[in-house]
Protein backbone atom coordinates (compact mmCIF):
# COMPACT_ATOMS: atom_id res chain seq x y z
CA UNK A 1 0.00 0.00 0.00
CA UNK A 2 1.03 3.41 -1.14
CA UNK A 3 1.80 5.72 2.43
CA UNK A 4 0.87 9.10 2.38
CA UNK A 5 4.45 10.14 2.38
CA UNK A 6 4.86 8.32 -0.98
CA UNK A 7 1.87 9.92 -1.83
CA UNK A 8 3.21 13.31 -0.88
CA UNK A 9 6.30 13.52 -2.43
CA UNK A 10 4.72 12.11 -5.78
CA UNK A 11 2.16 15.06 -5.49
CA UNK A 12 5.07 17.65 -4.96
CA UNK A 13 6.97 15.92 -7.78
CA UNK A 14 3.71 16.76 -9.99
CA UNK A 15 3.82 20.20 -8.72
CA UNK A 16 6.92 20.41 -10.21
CA UNK A 17 9.07 20.23 -7.55
CA UNK A 18 12.82 18.39 -7.78
CA UNK A 19 13.15 17.58 -3.68
CA UNK A 20 11.45 16.54 -1.16
CA UNK A 21 12.71 16.05 2.32
CA UNK A 22 10.18 15.19 5.96
CA UNK A 23 11.81 16.14 8.95
CA UNK A 24 10.65 17.00 12.68
CA UNK A 25 9.34 20.47 12.91
CA UNK A 26 12.15 21.82 15.47
CA UNK A 27 15.35 22.73 15.42
CA UNK A 28 19.15 21.66 16.63
CA UNK A 29 21.01 23.25 19.86
CA UNK A 30 23.43 24.70 17.26
CA UNK A 31 20.92 26.33 15.49
CA UNK A 32 19.83 28.82 17.51
CA UNK A 33 23.24 29.48 19.37
CA UNK A 34 24.54 30.08 15.42
CA UNK A 35 21.46 32.42 15.53
CA UNK A 36 22.88 33.76 18.57
CA UNK A 37 26.12 34.49 17.77
CA UNK A 38 25.40 36.04 14.46
CA UNK A 39 23.68 38.35 15.84
CA UNK A 40 25.78 39.01 18.56
CA UNK A 41 28.61 40.06 16.63
CA UNK A 42 26.00 42.48 14.46
CA UNK A 43 26.87 40.37 11.37
CA UNK A 44 23.12 40.46 10.18
CA UNK A 45 23.96 44.57 9.36
CA UNK A 46 20.38 46.60 9.30
CA UNK A 47 18.44 43.75 8.77
CA UNK A 48 17.26 44.86 11.99
CA UNK A 49 14.32 42.12 11.71
CA UNK A 50 16.54 39.08 12.20
CA UNK A 51 17.35 40.45 15.51
CA UNK A 52 13.77 41.46 16.27
CA UNK A 53 13.00 38.16 15.59
CA UNK A 54 15.43 36.10 16.81
CA UNK A 55 13.51 34.02 19.74
CA UNK A 56 10.75 32.88 17.16
CA UNK A 57 13.39 32.37 14.26
CA UNK A 58 15.41 29.95 16.50
CA UNK A 59 12.89 26.91 16.65
CA UNK A 60 9.88 26.01 14.76
CA UNK A 61 7.87 25.24 18.00
CA UNK A 62 7.95 28.81 19.16
CA UNK A 63 6.70 30.35 15.40
CA UNK A 64 3.95 27.34 15.68
CA UNK A 65 4.02 25.28 19.08
CA UNK A 66 1.23 22.61 16.74
CA UNK A 67 3.46 21.74 14.72
CA UNK A 68 4.70 18.29 13.82
CA UNK A 69 6.78 17.87 10.90
CA UNK A 70 8.69 20.19 8.20
CA UNK A 71 8.13 19.48 4.75
CA UNK A 72 11.42 20.64 3.13
CA UNK A 73 11.20 21.20 -0.83
CA UNK A 74 14.04 21.97 -3.45
CA UNK A 75 13.03 23.52 -6.98
CA UNK A 76 15.59 24.62 -9.11
CA UNK A 77 16.24 27.40 -10.94
CA UNK A 78 19.52 26.79 -12.71
CA UNK A 79 20.57 27.89 -15.73
CA UNK A 80 23.42 26.34 -17.49
CA UNK A 81 26.81 27.77 -17.91
CA UNK A 82 28.91 29.96 -15.44
CA UNK A 83 27.60 32.67 -14.23
CA UNK A 84 31.52 33.81 -13.24
CA UNK A 85 32.09 34.45 -17.22
CA UNK A 86 29.55 37.44 -17.26
CA UNK A 87 32.21 39.41 -14.89
CA UNK A 88 34.47 39.85 -17.99
CA UNK A 89 31.76 41.90 -19.94
CA UNK A 90 32.57 45.16 -17.83
CA UNK A 91 29.81 46.94 -20.02
CA UNK A 92 27.07 44.58 -18.84
CA UNK A 93 25.58 44.91 -15.41
CA UNK A 94 25.59 41.09 -13.76
CA UNK A 95 22.29 40.16 -11.99
CA UNK A 96 22.60 37.35 -9.68
CA UNK A 97 21.39 33.99 -11.33
CA UNK A 98 17.98 33.58 -8.99
CA UNK A 99 16.75 37.16 -9.68
CA UNK A 100 17.05 36.63 -13.65
CA UNK A 101 13.04 34.95 -14.25
CA UNK A 102 10.32 35.81 -11.88
CA UNK A 103 10.30 36.60 -8.64
CA UNK A 104 10.27 33.19 -6.60
CA UNK A 105 8.53 34.30 -3.95
CA UNK A 106 5.36 34.18 -6.00
CA UNK A 107 6.42 30.72 -7.65
CA UNK A 108 7.16 28.93 -4.70
CA UNK A 109 4.01 30.14 -3.37
CA UNK A 110 1.63 28.97 -5.79
CA UNK A 111 3.06 25.51 -5.84
CA UNK A 112 3.47 25.49 -1.81
CA UNK A 113 -0.26 26.70 -1.55
CA UNK A 114 -1.43 23.69 -3.75
CA UNK A 115 0.44 21.07 -2.22
CA UNK A 116 -0.60 22.00 1.01
CA UNK A 117 -4.20 22.36 0.00
CA UNK A 118 -3.58 18.79 -0.86
CA UNK A 119 -2.15 17.07 2.36
CA UNK A 120 -4.73 19.02 4.65
CA UNK A 121 -7.42 17.20 2.93
CA UNK A 122 -5.38 14.03 3.01
CA UNK A 123 -3.80 14.25 6.79
CA UNK A 124 -7.25 16.15 8.01
CA UNK A 125 -4.32 18.29 9.24
CA UNK A 126 -3.18 21.97 9.85
CA UNK A 127 -0.54 23.44 7.59
CA UNK A 128 1.36 26.25 7.04
CA UNK A 129 3.30 27.56 3.93
CA UNK A 130 6.84 29.68 4.21
CA UNK A 131 8.79 30.94 1.23
CA UNK A 132 11.07 32.76 2.84
CA UNK A 133 8.95 35.34 3.51
CA UNK A 134 8.66 34.65 7.68
CA UNK A 135 10.97 34.16 10.77
CA UNK A 136 11.77 30.31 9.69
CA UNK A 137 15.15 29.10 9.02
CA UNK A 138 14.80 27.30 5.98
CA UNK A 139 18.43 26.31 5.57
CA UNK A 140 19.22 24.13 8.53
CA UNK A 141 15.74 22.52 8.73
CA UNK A 142 16.32 21.40 5.06
CA UNK A 143 19.73 20.25 5.94
CA UNK A 144 18.37 18.41 8.64
CA UNK A 145 15.65 16.51 6.45
CA UNK A 146 18.18 15.77 4.07
CA UNK A 147 17.34 18.13 1.05
CA UNK A 148 21.63 18.98 1.05
CA UNK A 149 24.13 20.38 3.67
CA UNK A 150 24.78 23.69 4.71
CA UNK A 151 28.38 24.43 2.80
CA UNK A 152 31.23 26.28 4.23
CA UNK A 153 29.45 29.46 2.81
CA UNK A 154 26.33 28.90 4.56
CA UNK A 155 24.47 27.98 1.98
CA UNK A 156 22.67 24.60 0.88
CA UNK A 157 24.38 22.46 -1.54
CA UNK A 158 22.72 19.50 -3.01
CA UNK A 159 24.17 16.41 -4.64
CA UNK A 160 21.50 16.36 -7.39
CA UNK A 161 21.30 20.21 -7.75
CA UNK A 162 24.02 21.79 -6.44
CA UNK A 163 23.86 25.15 -5.91
CA UNK A 164 20.84 26.46 -7.58
CA UNK A 165 17.77 25.94 -5.88
CA UNK A 166 15.11 27.27 -3.72
CA UNK A 167 14.08 26.33 -0.54
CA UNK A 168 10.29 25.81 0.39
CA UNK A 169 8.94 24.85 3.33
CA UNK A 170 5.54 23.52 4.98
CA UNK A 171 5.14 23.09 8.67
CA UNK A 172 1.86 20.82 9.58
CA UNK A 173 0.26 18.97 12.69
CA UNK A 174 0.63 16.04 10.86
CA UNK A 175 3.34 13.34 12.22
CA UNK A 176 5.11 12.34 9.45
CA UNK A 177 7.93 9.98 9.20
CA UNK A 178 11.33 11.54 9.03
CA UNK A 179 13.86 11.03 5.83
CA UNK A 180 17.69 10.69 6.90
CA UNK A 181 19.67 13.90 7.13
CA UNK A 182 22.70 14.99 4.89
CA UNK A 183 26.35 14.90 6.09
CA UNK A 184 28.65 17.59 5.49
CA UNK A 185 30.42 16.85 2.35
CA UNK A 186 32.52 20.27 1.59
CA UNK A 187 35.99 17.98 2.79
CA UNK A 188 38.78 20.35 2.94
CA UNK A 189 37.26 22.36 -0.02
CA UNK A 190 37.42 25.95 0.99
CA UNK A 191 36.91 27.37 -3.10
CA UNK A 192 34.06 29.65 -1.72
CA UNK A 193 35.16 31.18 0.96
CA UNK A 194 38.77 31.92 -0.94
CA UNK A 195 36.71 33.35 -3.96
CA UNK A 196 34.65 36.08 -2.13
CA UNK A 197 36.03 39.44 -3.36
CA UNK A 198 35.27 41.27 -0.23
CA UNK A 199 35.93 38.67 2.14
CA UNK A 200 32.69 38.15 3.61
CA UNK A 201 33.61 34.89 5.92
CA UNK A 202 35.19 35.38 8.96
CA UNK A 203 35.45 31.76 9.30
CA UNK A 204 33.94 28.47 7.77
CA UNK A 205 30.26 28.00 7.82
CA UNK A 206 30.46 32.17 9.26
CA UNK A 207 29.00 35.28 7.02
CA UNK A 208 29.16 38.69 7.99
CA UNK A 209 26.75 40.26 6.04
CA UNK A 210 27.91 43.26 6.28
CA UNK A 211 30.39 42.79 3.66
CA UNK A 212 28.28 40.64 1.45
CA UNK A 213 27.73 42.08 -2.05
CA UNK A 214 24.45 40.02 -2.32
CA UNK A 215 23.55 42.09 1.34
CA UNK A 216 25.24 45.34 0.22
CA UNK A 217 22.70 45.16 -3.42
CA UNK A 218 19.85 43.99 -1.90
CA UNK A 219 19.72 44.51 1.84
CA UNK A 220 21.67 47.99 2.44
CA UNK A 221 19.38 50.83 2.27
CA UNK A 222 22.38 53.54 2.68
CA UNK A 223 25.17 54.38 0.86
CA UNK A 224 27.92 51.78 0.02
CA UNK A 225 31.59 51.63 2.02
CA UNK A 226 34.20 52.94 -0.34
CA UNK A 227 36.30 49.89 0.69
CA UNK A 228 33.52 47.45 -1.22
CA UNK A 229 33.15 49.44 -4.66
CA UNK A 230 35.74 48.14 -6.67
CA UNK A 231 35.35 44.88 -5.19
CA UNK A 232 31.50 44.97 -7.14
CA UNK A 233 32.97 45.25 -10.27
CA UNK A 234 30.04 44.66 -12.00
CA UNK A 235 27.96 43.37 -9.81
CA UNK A 236 24.54 45.16 -9.88
CA UNK A 237 21.92 42.80 -7.78
CA UNK A 238 23.54 39.82 -5.58
CA UNK A 239 26.91 37.95 -5.96
CA UNK A 240 26.98 34.24 -7.51
CA UNK A 241 30.68 33.77 -6.87
CA UNK A 242 30.59 31.46 -3.56
CA UNK A 243 27.80 29.45 -5.57
CA UNK A 244 28.91 29.26 -8.91
CA UNK A 245 32.67 27.80 -7.72
CA UNK A 246 31.40 24.74 -5.46
CA UNK A 247 32.38 21.90 -7.13
CA UNK A 248 29.50 20.25 -6.73
CA UNK A 249 27.57 22.47 -9.65
CA UNK A 250 29.08 19.84 -11.29
CA UNK A 251 25.74 17.93 -10.92
CA UNK A 252 23.66 21.11 -11.36
CA UNK A 253 20.54 21.06 -13.61
CA UNK A 254 18.79 23.49 -15.70
CA UNK A 255 15.27 24.54 -14.56
CA UNK A 256 12.85 23.16 -16.24
CA UNK A 257 10.52 25.03 -14.74
CA UNK A 258 9.18 28.10 -17.56
CA UNK A 259 8.39 30.58 -14.92
CA UNK A 260 12.41 30.52 -13.20
CA UNK A 261 14.22 30.84 -16.72
CA UNK A 262 16.27 33.58 -17.36
CA UNK A 263 14.86 36.67 -19.28
CA UNK A 264 17.07 37.72 -22.19
CA UNK A 265 17.13 41.69 -21.20
CA UNK A 266 18.36 40.52 -17.38
CA UNK A 267 20.94 38.03 -18.57
CA UNK A 268 23.51 40.65 -19.98
CA UNK A 269 21.67 44.00 -19.69
CA UNK A 270 23.84 47.22 -20.40
CA UNK A 271 24.66 49.73 -18.16
CA UNK A 272 24.34 52.50 -20.68
CA UNK A 273 20.67 51.17 -20.59
CA UNK A 274 20.18 50.94 -17.05
CA UNK A 275 21.65 54.23 -16.50
CA UNK A 276 18.37 56.13 -18.40
CA UNK A 277 15.70 54.26 -15.98
CA UNK A 278 13.59 56.54 -14.18
CA UNK A 279 10.84 55.19 -11.30
CA UNK A 280 8.04 54.70 -13.86
CA UNK A 281 10.62 52.50 -16.46
CA UNK A 282 12.49 51.10 -13.35
CA UNK A 283 9.08 49.32 -12.49
CA UNK A 284 7.77 49.06 -16.02
CA UNK A 285 11.39 46.86 -16.72
CA UNK A 286 11.17 44.71 -13.46
CA UNK A 287 7.42 44.16 -13.07
CA UNK A 288 7.35 40.70 -11.87
CA UNK A 289 11.06 40.09 -10.82
CA UNK A 290 12.69 40.27 -7.28
CA UNK A 291 14.70 43.35 -8.54
CA UNK A 292 11.55 45.70 -8.06
CA UNK A 293 11.36 45.61 -4.79
CA UNK A 294 14.71 47.50 -4.52
CA UNK A 295 13.26 50.34 -5.59
CA UNK A 296 15.12 52.69 -8.26
CA UNK A 297 17.65 54.59 -6.35
CA UNK A 298 19.39 51.27 -4.77
CA UNK A 299 19.61 49.76 -8.10
CA UNK A 300 21.23 52.89 -9.86
CA UNK A 301 23.31 53.76 -6.79
CA UNK A 302 24.39 49.77 -7.75
CA UNK A 303 24.24 50.65 -11.64
CA UNK A 304 26.60 53.38 -11.12
CA UNK A 305 29.58 51.31 -8.92
CA UNK A 306 29.22 49.50 -12.21
CA UNK A 307 29.73 51.99 -14.38
CA UNK A 308 32.69 53.27 -12.31
CA UNK A 309 34.52 49.78 -12.37
CA UNK A 310 33.67 49.68 -16.57
CA UNK A 311 36.36 52.29 -17.57
CA UNK A 312 34.07 53.34 -20.05
CA UNK A 313 34.40 56.79 -20.51
CA UNK A 314 31.23 56.38 -23.03
CA UNK A 315 29.11 56.49 -20.14
CA UNK A 316 30.24 60.60 -18.81
CA UNK A 317 27.26 61.87 -20.11
CA UNK A 318 25.08 59.86 -18.32
CA UNK A 319 26.75 59.58 -15.11
CA UNK A 320 26.56 63.37 -14.98
CA UNK A 321 23.39 64.07 -15.71
CA UNK A 322 22.55 61.90 -12.50
CA UNK A 323 24.51 64.46 -10.64
CA UNK A 324 21.15 66.39 -10.36
CA UNK A 325 19.01 62.86 -9.36
CA UNK A 326 16.74 63.55 -6.24
CA UNK A 327 17.87 60.84 -4.73
CA UNK A 328 21.63 61.71 -2.87
CA UNK A 329 21.94 57.94 -2.86
CA UNK A 330 22.25 58.16 -6.54
CA UNK A 331 23.94 61.40 -6.28
CA UNK A 332 26.48 60.55 -4.68
CA UNK A 333 27.70 57.04 -6.75
CA UNK A 334 27.20 59.42 -10.00
CA UNK A 335 30.17 61.37 -8.00
CA UNK A 336 32.08 58.09 -7.49
CA UNK A 337 31.67 57.48 -11.12
CA UNK A 338 32.20 60.23 -12.65
CA UNK A 339 36.02 60.65 -10.15
CA UNK A 340 36.73 56.80 -11.81
CA UNK A 341 36.09 58.08 -15.19
CA UNK A 342 36.46 61.43 -15.53
CA UNK A 343 39.95 63.28 -16.74
CA UNK A 344 41.11 65.30 -13.65
CA UNK A 345 40.36 68.76 -14.98
CA UNK A 346 36.94 67.67 -16.21
CA UNK A 347 35.85 66.33 -12.54
CA UNK A 348 37.38 69.44 -11.00
CA UNK A 349 35.08 71.64 -13.25
CA UNK A 350 32.25 69.66 -12.35
CA UNK A 351 33.08 69.54 -8.47
CA UNK A 352 32.96 73.60 -8.60
CA UNK A 353 29.80 73.43 -10.41
CA UNK A 354 27.55 70.76 -8.44
CA UNK A 355 29.21 70.85 -5.00
CA UNK A 356 28.96 73.51 -2.75
CA UNK A 357 25.27 73.56 -3.84
CA UNK A 358 24.48 70.35 -2.99
CA UNK A 359 22.56 69.77 -0.03
CA UNK A 360 22.96 66.14 1.43
CA UNK A 361 25.86 65.89 3.65
CA UNK A 362 27.02 62.62 2.39
CA UNK A 363 27.19 63.82 -1.19
CA UNK A 364 29.56 66.61 -0.16
CA UNK A 365 31.48 63.96 2.00
CA UNK A 366 31.68 62.25 -1.63
CA UNK A 367 32.95 65.51 -3.66
CA UNK A 368 35.79 65.72 -0.68
CA UNK A 369 36.52 62.39 -0.76
CA UNK A 370 36.75 61.79 -5.06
Amino acid sequence: MVTLVERLKQQARDEGFDAVHVTKAQSESQTASRLRHFIAEAFHGDMGWMAETEHRRSDPRILWPEAKSAIMLALNYGQGGNPLDRLAQRGDGVISVYAQGRDYHDVLKGKLKRLAQWLAHEAKAEVKIFADTAPLMEKPLAARAGLGWQGKHTNLVSRELGSWFFIGAILTTAELPEDESETDHCGSCQACLDICPTNAFPAPYQLDARRCISYLTIEHKGHIAREFREAMGNRIYGCDDCLAVCPWNKFAQVASEAKLKARGDLVAPSLADLLKLDDAAFRAKFSGSPIKRTGRDRFLRNVLIAAGNSGDQTLLPQIEELLADASPLVRAMAVWALSRLAAPDCFVNLKSCHAATEPDEAVKAEWEAS
